[in-house]
Protein backbone atom coordinates (compact mmCIF):
# COMPACT_ATOMS: atom_id res chain seq x y z
CA UNK A 1 0.00 0.00 0.00
CA UNK A 2 1.43 3.29 -1.11
CA UNK A 3 0.61 6.29 1.34
CA UNK A 4 -0.54 9.55 -0.70
CA UNK A 5 0.16 13.15 -0.61
CA UNK A 6 -3.06 14.00 1.54
CA UNK A 7 -2.49 10.64 3.89
CA UNK A 8 0.90 12.26 4.60
CA UNK A 9 -0.03 15.76 4.86
CA UNK A 10 -4.25 16.88 6.18
CA UNK A 11 -4.03 14.01 8.71
CA UNK A 12 -0.35 15.23 10.33
CA UNK A 13 -1.19 18.63 10.23
CA UNK A 14 -4.47 17.73 12.09
CA UNK A 15 -3.05 15.74 15.06
CA UNK A 16 -0.32 17.37 15.76
CA UNK A 17 -2.28 21.06 15.57
CA UNK A 18 -4.65 18.91 18.14
CA UNK A 19 -1.75 18.25 20.29
CA UNK A 20 -0.79 21.93 20.27
CA UNK A 21 -4.11 22.36 21.68
CA UNK A 22 -3.82 20.47 24.62
CA UNK A 23 -0.12 21.97 25.34
CA UNK A 24 -1.20 25.50 25.06
CA UNK A 25 -4.58 24.36 27.39
CA UNK A 26 -1.48 22.55 29.97
CA UNK A 27 0.02 25.84 29.73
CA UNK A 28 -2.62 28.27 30.46
CA UNK A 29 -3.50 26.05 33.45
CA UNK A 30 -0.16 25.67 34.46
CA UNK A 31 0.11 29.56 34.40
CA UNK A 32 -2.89 29.97 36.72
CA UNK A 33 -2.10 27.70 38.80
CA UNK A 34 1.55 28.93 40.10
CA UNK A 35 -0.04 32.68 39.12
CA UNK A 36 2.15 33.79 36.72
CA UNK A 37 1.52 36.10 34.24
CA UNK A 38 0.21 34.45 30.85
CA UNK A 39 3.00 37.21 28.88
CA UNK A 40 5.91 35.40 30.54
CA UNK A 41 4.73 32.18 29.06
CA UNK A 42 3.90 33.86 25.84
CA UNK A 43 7.78 36.14 25.56
CA UNK A 44 9.57 32.89 26.81
CA UNK A 45 12.39 31.88 24.37
CA UNK A 46 15.25 29.46 24.24
CA UNK A 47 17.54 31.99 23.51
CA UNK A 48 17.77 35.57 22.53
CA UNK A 49 17.97 35.46 19.03
CA UNK A 50 15.07 32.96 18.81
CA UNK A 51 11.22 33.76 18.45
CA UNK A 52 9.34 33.76 21.61
CA UNK A 53 6.26 31.45 22.10
CA UNK A 54 3.57 33.29 20.60
CA UNK A 55 5.61 33.37 17.45
CA UNK A 56 6.06 29.83 17.42
CA UNK A 57 2.87 28.41 17.56
CA UNK A 58 1.79 31.51 14.44
CA UNK A 59 4.98 30.17 12.80
CA UNK A 60 3.76 26.16 13.33
CA UNK A 61 0.02 27.03 12.40
CA UNK A 62 0.94 28.94 8.98
CA UNK A 63 2.71 26.16 7.50
CA UNK A 64 -0.15 23.92 8.95
CA UNK A 65 -2.78 25.70 6.58
CA UNK A 66 -0.25 26.99 3.49
CA UNK A 67 1.65 23.28 2.90
CA UNK A 68 -1.37 21.53 2.53
CA UNK A 69 -2.84 24.78 -0.10
CA UNK A 70 0.17 24.79 -1.69
CA UNK A 71 0.00 21.16 -2.78
CA UNK A 72 -3.75 21.77 -3.85
CA UNK A 73 -3.06 24.67 -5.81
CA UNK A 74 -4.93 27.28 -3.23
CA UNK A 75 -4.18 30.16 -1.48
CA UNK A 76 -3.82 29.39 2.15
CA UNK A 77 -6.04 31.11 5.11
CA UNK A 78 -4.33 34.50 6.14
CA UNK A 79 -4.44 35.00 9.57
CA UNK A 80 -3.33 38.54 11.27
CA UNK A 81 -0.47 37.79 14.17
CA UNK A 82 -2.46 39.55 17.01
CA UNK A 83 -2.62 37.07 19.55
CA UNK A 84 -1.31 38.48 23.46
CA UNK A 85 -2.98 35.33 25.50
CA UNK A 86 -3.00 31.70 25.07
CA UNK A 87 -6.73 31.60 24.20
CA UNK A 88 -6.12 33.32 21.16
CA UNK A 89 -3.49 31.68 19.97
CA UNK A 90 -5.64 28.52 20.64
CA UNK A 91 -8.30 30.28 18.71
CA UNK A 92 -5.47 30.47 16.01
CA UNK A 93 -4.91 26.97 15.80
CA UNK A 94 -8.73 25.96 15.56
CA UNK A 95 -9.12 28.57 12.65
CA UNK A 96 -6.08 26.71 11.40
CA UNK A 97 -7.37 23.50 11.87
CA UNK A 98 -10.99 24.46 10.46
CA UNK A 99 -9.32 25.48 7.20
CA UNK A 100 -7.15 22.26 7.07
CA UNK A 101 -10.23 20.35 7.19
CA UNK A 102 -11.50 22.00 4.47
CA UNK A 103 -9.06 20.48 2.17
CA UNK A 104 -10.03 17.13 0.25
CA UNK A 105 -7.98 14.13 -1.07
CA UNK A 106 -9.06 14.92 -4.40
CA UNK A 107 -7.24 18.33 -3.72
CA UNK A 108 -4.06 16.92 -2.77
CA UNK A 109 -3.47 13.88 -4.13
CA UNK A 110 -1.42 13.54 -7.68
CA UNK A 111 0.28 16.64 -6.31
CA UNK A 112 3.95 15.32 -6.45
CA UNK A 113 4.95 17.10 -9.28
CA UNK A 114 3.01 20.33 -8.45
CA UNK A 115 5.66 22.95 -9.05
CA UNK A 116 5.38 25.25 -6.22
CA UNK A 117 7.91 28.58 -5.79
CA UNK A 118 8.21 30.07 -2.67
CA UNK A 119 10.99 32.60 -1.40
CA UNK A 120 13.48 31.51 0.46
CA UNK A 121 16.16 34.10 1.73
CA UNK A 122 14.47 36.45 -0.88
CA UNK A 123 15.13 34.30 -3.54
CA UNK A 124 12.17 32.16 -5.49
CA UNK A 125 13.17 28.33 -4.63
CA UNK A 126 10.92 26.08 -6.70
CA UNK A 127 9.64 22.62 -5.43
CA UNK A 128 7.87 19.72 -6.63
CA UNK A 129 5.16 19.02 -4.39
CA UNK A 130 6.88 16.50 -2.83
CA UNK A 131 9.90 18.06 -2.31
CA UNK A 132 7.99 20.97 -0.58
CA UNK A 133 6.02 18.50 1.61
CA UNK A 134 9.26 16.48 2.86
CA UNK A 135 11.72 18.97 2.63
CA UNK A 136 10.20 22.58 3.74
CA UNK A 137 6.60 22.09 5.01
CA UNK A 138 6.75 19.41 7.36
CA UNK A 139 10.27 20.09 8.50
CA UNK A 140 9.45 24.11 9.07
CA UNK A 141 6.12 23.12 10.62
CA UNK A 142 7.85 20.70 12.92
CA UNK A 143 10.19 22.68 13.82
CA UNK A 144 8.34 25.46 15.41
CA UNK A 145 5.71 23.24 16.95
CA UNK A 146 8.82 21.77 18.69
CA UNK A 147 10.37 24.67 19.57
CA UNK A 148 7.43 25.79 21.11
CA UNK A 149 6.82 23.03 23.27
CA UNK A 150 10.18 22.92 24.40
CA UNK A 151 10.11 26.84 25.33
CA UNK A 152 6.78 25.33 27.45
CA UNK A 153 8.66 22.45 28.70
CA UNK A 154 11.86 24.95 29.43
CA UNK A 155 9.31 27.19 31.44
CA UNK A 156 8.07 24.88 34.26
CA UNK A 157 4.90 23.31 32.15
CA UNK A 158 4.29 19.92 33.15
CA UNK A 159 4.40 17.99 29.18
CA UNK A 160 5.65 14.88 28.17
CA UNK A 161 6.36 13.18 25.24
CA UNK A 162 2.68 11.87 24.84
CA UNK A 163 1.68 15.42 24.92
CA UNK A 164 3.30 16.29 21.79
CA UNK A 165 2.65 13.18 20.02
CA UNK A 166 -0.94 12.45 21.31
CA UNK A 167 -2.62 9.54 22.28
CA UNK A 168 -1.51 6.33 19.88
CA UNK A 169 -4.40 4.75 18.15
Amino acid sequence: MTISMYQASVPVFIRMLTNLKGILGKAAAHAQAKKIDESVLLNARLYPDMFPLTRQVQIACDFARATPARLAGKEPLALEETEKTIAELVTRVDRSIEFVQTLKPSDIDGSEGREIVRPIRGEPKKFTGINYLEQFGLPNFFFHLTTGYAILRHSGVELGKADFIGALD
